[in-house]
């Protein structure tokens, strides 16, 4: 994270701490809280308004710097071994996931075949781990970043392949709050690369919505798991009815786009030439 993030996160969190709205700041800076928003989503400060920030709030720069750094460091992503170490219990995964999703641990023993012990000494856990703060009276503070993820091809991702994902796809996404859309199509490079951003962001707003909606009571929810996925494919069948090229040197792209490799010219024999110069 960088020092303007950090700065930014500290001022966050130090206005909460004394009450200051959005909406007072802005009355106290004279700006309009739409303003004020935009200004802290997009971290884009200039020193005058900060100051101006800071005074509003009764802060000083060094006691937001020291703030900033005091502040527990979020966690972008699990280690190779802390992953693994969840997929080996699956009850200890359960915990976790519910953390991230902020279940109560009273309704989570509520559903599961938990018992609060139970649930406590798994929270014990993670906290361990750096993954969360144990609370009093079970309370949770989770310590991951609003853009944690599971490492690509890590433990859990090859878990949910393993044994997730056709239970996850075996439906008809026909109903409420369901939705599949399967698209094939050929992109430049170019192309491919600025869907792919999109597609970040696209899960980075389903991140915020889920920090927005943590603020409302746990029945007003619902578990939601959206699957973002994108490369170059060909279906088995359409694979299966692709020509051999025959022709040395030449390539050509499948319907994924990618190319494939030429067949390789066939070395001539140095006797093959000899013979045809002594026929000649």
């Amino acid at each position: 994270m960088s020092s303007s993030m950090m700065l930014v996160d500290g001022l966050k969190r130090e206005l909460k701490a004394r009450g200051i709205t959005y909406a007072e700041l802005a009355r106290r800076i004279g700006m309009s809280e739409a303003s004020v928003k935009r200004m802290f989503a997009q971290r884009s400060f200039t020193l005058q308004r900060l100051d101006e920030v800071l005074a509003a709030a009764g802060l000083e720069l060094l006691d937001l710097t020291r703030s900033a750094l005091e502040a527990p460091r979020l966690i972008a992503q699990l280690s190779y071994a802390q992953e693994e170490e969840l997929i080996g219990d699956p009850k200890l995964l359960l915990v976790a996931v519910a953390a991230l999703n902020g279940v109560p641990v009273d309704e989570l023993v509520a559903m599961f075949a938990l018992t609060e012990a139970e649930t406590v000494k798994y929270l014990l856990r993670l906290d361990k781990i750096g993954f969360l703060v144990l609370k009093p009276n079970n309370r949770v503070k989770l310590l991951v970043a609003r853009t944690f993820d599971w490492i690509p091809d890590g433990p859990i991702q090859t878990w949910f392949r393993r044994e997730a994902a056709a239970d996850y796809l075996d439906a008809h996404f026909d109903g409420e709050g369901e939705m599949l859309r399967l698209v094939s199509v050929m992109l430049s490079p170019a192309s491919t690369a600025a869907l792919l951003e999109r597609l970040r962001q696209v899960a980075d707003d389903f991140s915020q919505q889920h920090q927005a909606d943590a603020r409302l009571p746990y029945e007003a929810r619902q578990s939601m798991t959206f699957l973002l996925a994108a490369r170059p494919w060909m279906p088995e069948a359409f694979a299966a009815l692709r020509r051999e090229l025959n022709a040395p040197g030449q390539a050509a792209r499948d319907l994924t786009g990618a190319v494939r490799p030429a067949p390789a010219a066939a070395p001539r024999h140095p006797a093959s030439s000899s013979a045809r110069r002594s026929s000649r």
